[in-house]
């Protein structure tokens, strides 16, 4: 059985006791926040550095390998050490990541550092959601990851605005040195938070975790190498894909038979979470593929300078907090099903429109597209999660939010290195900026196709209201 809920609304009853807890939450994701949007724009200045063109998918790909595998194992410690402990380590684990990225002599480290970075996310983001996820009802919800997602607008246009600045100005590791006040702050924060909780004891699924990460890993080195490091039609070309079949069978084996599985398979066996988790992975894919090639695009065709990118790809990151913190007006009208089919829809219509205004390569075309896609997933992405959460009871909510994190960033991850793959094999044997553009033109129309799937999948989402998700709360909550 799981331990009650680290938090539950009558510890924080009090409107005004919850106040600091999730200036806390704001605080700590607005780290995640900043640093998603903040490596963009600075892609181009770190290639002329340390050069590495092809290798700098790895910089996206491995960060959120590292968060994606790390995210279940945190799910099943919150009930061990409790929500304050891991957010502290998270914060920890992030600024260590930061520093040893900023002094990276090489693009191999730098990548590797990238991937500590990526374990102090993994215990953030999740950990984060769930608390709010815990002390706030369904129709308050709406209301709360407004102000979470306000921390996203923040981002969107300070990420990529002090990109631009460093890299134009000063230099591009002081996009990760930037870092140290900020977690320093938020440590401080989240020290003055105290939570009430219930020890449990857990056992830590060691060979799902291990073949889980051996998995993707083998994936997405066999996806971003192919056809760049060795030919697709070889024997690593076939060889690691093959691997990664083999090893994500043997992890669904040994899942079926873990006493507590690092990521149990009834998440995918309940058609509504399902959905929603694979609704999360598709706009992963969608964020990463945009945000990891519309800077580059612009500074190498358009001329934009890292600045000028960098405001151009907040436009992307502007438009999800504005839609999302209106999205619970809408689900509590329409429902969550209705809202993810709009959400993905004007999704969908923003990366066609990206790929339609390539050819201009202009700065402002670009980013209004941009902008658009911002709005659709920031209608889908919110609902989605919160009808996912809200579909089970206390006990099953970390669990829940945990797997949902967890698809994002495999689709995140994934995307990226498809995406990569794509430009990779486009750009073979091939210089200069009709290259490029060709290249950033083949990875938006993969961007189309992962929207199409998205909003498929939408379509596949049970109806599923917020009445229903009040009465299952009031159900499933601790007297």
């Amino acid at each position: 059985m799981s331990a009650e809920p680290v938090i539950s609304r009558r510890d924080v009853g009090l409107r005004s006791e919850r106040g600091p807890i999730l200036l806390a939450l704001m605080l700590s994701t607005g780290l995640i926040a900043i640093d998603s949007t903040i490596l963009a724009t600075a892609v181009p200045s770190i290639v002329q550095d340390l050069g590495g063109f092809s290798a700098f998918p790895w910089l996206f790909s491995v960060y959120l390998l590292a968060q994606a595998v790390s995210v279940p194992i945190y799910a099943k410690l919150v009930d061990t050490v409790g929500r304050k402990p891991l957010l502290l380590y998270g914060i920890g684990m992030f600024l260590l990541g930061s520093i040893l990225c900023g002094f990276a002599p090489s693009m191999l480290l730098l990548i590797v550092f990238r991937a500590v970075q990526g374990l102090g996310a993994g215990a953030i983001m999740p950990t984060s959601i769930t608390v709010a996820g815990d002390i706030y009802t369904v129709a308050e919800r709406a209301k709360a990851q407004g102000y979470l997602a306000s921390v996203w607008a923040i981002s969107s246009v300070v990420g990529p605005t002090l990109g631009g600045v460093f890299s134009q100005f000063v230099s591009w590791r002081w996009i990760f040195f930037v870092n140290i006040p900020l977690c320093i702050a938020a440590a401080l924060l989240v020290r003055r938070y105290h939570e009430t909780r219930a020890r449990a004891s857990h056992r830590v699924d060691v060979p799902g975790a291990v073949l889980l990460t051996a998995g993707l890993t083998a994936l997405l080195l066999g996806l971003l190498q192919g056809g760049e490091a060795w030919p697709w039609a070889s024997v690593p070309g076939i060889g690691l894909p093959a691997l990664a079949v083999v090893l994500l069978g043997a992890f669904v084996v040994v899942e079926r038979r873990a006493a507590e599985p690092v990521l149990p398979l009834w998440v995918f066996s309940r058609r509504l979470l399902l959905t929603t988790g694979l609704i999360s992975a598709g706009v992963g894919a969608l964020l990463l593929g945009l945000t990891s090639y519309v800077p580059n695009f612009l500074e190498s065709v358009g001329r934009a300078t890292p600045l000028e990118s960098g405001l151009a790809l907040a436009l992307l990151t502007l438009g999800w907090p504005i839609a999302a913190s209106n999205a619970g007006r809408i689900y509590l009208r329409l429902g969550f099903r209705p809202t993810a089919l709009i959400g993905s829809s004007v999704a969908l219509l923003g990366a066609i429109a990206v790929v339609l205004t390539a050819p201009l390569a202009s700065i402002w075309a670009t980013g209004a597209a941009c902008f658009v896609v911002g709005l659709g997933l920031g209608t889908v992405a919110t609902p989605s999660l919160i009808a996912g959460q809200s579909s089970v009871g206390f006990s099953e909510r970390g669990v829940v939010t945990g797997s949902n994190t967890f698809l994002r960033s495999v689709g995140s991850a994934l995307g990226v290195a498809v995406f990569g793959a794509i430009a990779n094999g486009v750009l073979h044997g091939r210089t200069g900026a009709p290259a490029v553009s060709s290249a950033s033109t083949a990875v938006f129309v993969g961007v189309v196709v992962a929207g199409a799937l998205t909003l498929v999948v939408a379509a596949l989402m049970p109806s599923f209201r917020a009445e229903h998700a009040a009465a299952t709360e009031r159900a499933e909550a601790p007297a």
